[in-house]
């Protein structure tokens, strides 16, 4: 089963031992979309996506759970 963009988030916050707050704030969204996101109750539209990738250095096809 391939992991959801919120689990690969969440994962790759607690890696980098960001606060969601700290995650939020440098790619310009609030808290508690990062929340959301995480929880899997929303899903960042494209460009939050392309903000995430280079923010963690990683795809947006790993991301999306397209690539491991």
């Amino acid at each position: 089963m391939k992991e959801s963009i919120a689990q690969r988030l969440y994962q790759l916050r607690k890696e980098k031992n960001l606060s969601q707050q700290h995650l939020a704030k440098a790619i310009g969204v609030t808290q508690k979309a990062i929340d959301f996101w995480e929880k899997g109750i929303n899903e960042p539209k494209a460009s939050y996506i392309v903000n995430l990738s280079i923010y963690f250095g990683v795809s947006a096809g790993y991301l999306l759970g397209l690539e491991d």
